[in-house]
């Protein structure tokens, strides 16, 4: 059964705005919530980019019902997995079952902050599966050593920790991302609704998890003027290849934004207030095998997205469920 959520854009918002909009999220009948991780945002007219585990902290007593998962968080360079590990036991103790960690292999707009090489795909994939590894060896509890290949962590105990550990999920954009979620995650996370992608994680022991996707919309009463703010603050939907995980500062992506045209943006981005072209959208994840779809809306005009979700299309999916 499809389940709703809706994507808080550290990017996008300030963190007021945020636990904000995570209440209104459930008032309006949203399920979850994921939330980006960001030390920059992708361009300096998206403006923010607050730390997220100060914004979870918030939404565990802003929130009564709303699950919250991060979306991602990269724990191999800008943040060492030992302090990953500790957030979310943390977020977890104080959300009480409706939190879970999202990882992936992240962005250089992120990690080289810190100064350290950008390294290849197939290197951060492997320091995200030693990651992860530590990340659940400190959720175990007592006092943990370990010295691998990437990492070492020497006697680290963490004194609060959660009735449970919570779930792991892993992003993936390719099949051995897909792979590497399926063996070592608790579900898998994407960005498109790649139908690959669900076949290579289910292959890979990943059949019977849940499966999480990211649709990036822009509700406006005009479609025009819905246009028109896809393509001012989010230019990144129509950007190919792997410019989102390669360039290093907000100005190399406002540097090719201006290749991106606003026909191009609309044919990535739903756009307007036609509730077939969400639901048509919503299907095409369901189509290719994600059971969570999170709506990430550009702009800011979150109240009014929430309420036409909650009129035309939260009780559409809820009869089209009941139905099936």
């Amino acid at each position: 059964m499809l389940s709703l959520g809706y994507k808080l854009s550290s990017e996008e918002f300030a963190p007021n705005d945020l636990v904000r909009f995570g209440r209104m999220a459930e008032d309006h009948g949203f399920e979850f919530a994921l939330i980006s991780d960001h030390f920059h945002p992708w361009t300096d007219s998206q403006g923010q980019s607050p730390l997220v585990w100060s914004v979870i902290g918030a939404l565990a007593h802003a929130t009564q019902r709303l699950v919250v998962g991060t979306g991602v968080t990269c724990p191999t360079m800008r943040l060492h997995p030992t302090l990953v590990a500790q957030a979310a036991a943390t977020s977890a103790a104080m959300m009480d079952g409706r939190f879970f960690l999202g990882v992936g292999t992240g962005e250089n707009l992120n990690e080289h902050i810190v100064g350290a090489r950008w390294p290849a795909i197939e290197i951060r994939q492997a320091m995200l599966e030693e990651a992860v590894a530590v990340i659940r060896q400190l959720w175990q509890g007592g006092y943990q050593d370990h010295h691998g290949r990437y990492y070492t962590v020497e006697n680290a105990r963490l004194y609060t920790l959660p009735a449970e550990p919570p779930a792991l999920m892993v992003a993936a954009a390719g099949p051995k991302s897909a792979e590497l979620a399926a063996r070592i995650g608790d579900g898998l996370i994407c960005t498109s609704p790649k139908h690959g992608l669900v076949q290579k994680f289910d292959a890979a022991g990943g059949s019977g998890k849940p499966r999480y996707a990211e649709l990036t919309v822009c509700w406006a009463e005009d479609e025009r003027r819905a246009r028109r703010t896809a393509h001012q603050q989010w230019p990144i939907a129509a950007m190919e290849g792997p410019l989102s995980t390669e360039l290093s500062l907000p100005a190399h992506f406002e540097a090719v934004a201006k290749m991106v045209t606003e026909d191009a943006i609309a044919e990535e981005v739903p756009c307007g207030p036609d509730p077939e072209r969400h639901l048509e959208a919503i299907r095409e994840y369901a189509k290719a095998g994600f059971d969570h779809v999170c709506i990430h809306q550009i702009g800011p005009d979150q109240e009014g997205f929430m309420r036409f979700y909650a009129r035309e299309i939260l009780p559409e999916l809820e009869r089209r469920r009941k139905a099936a």
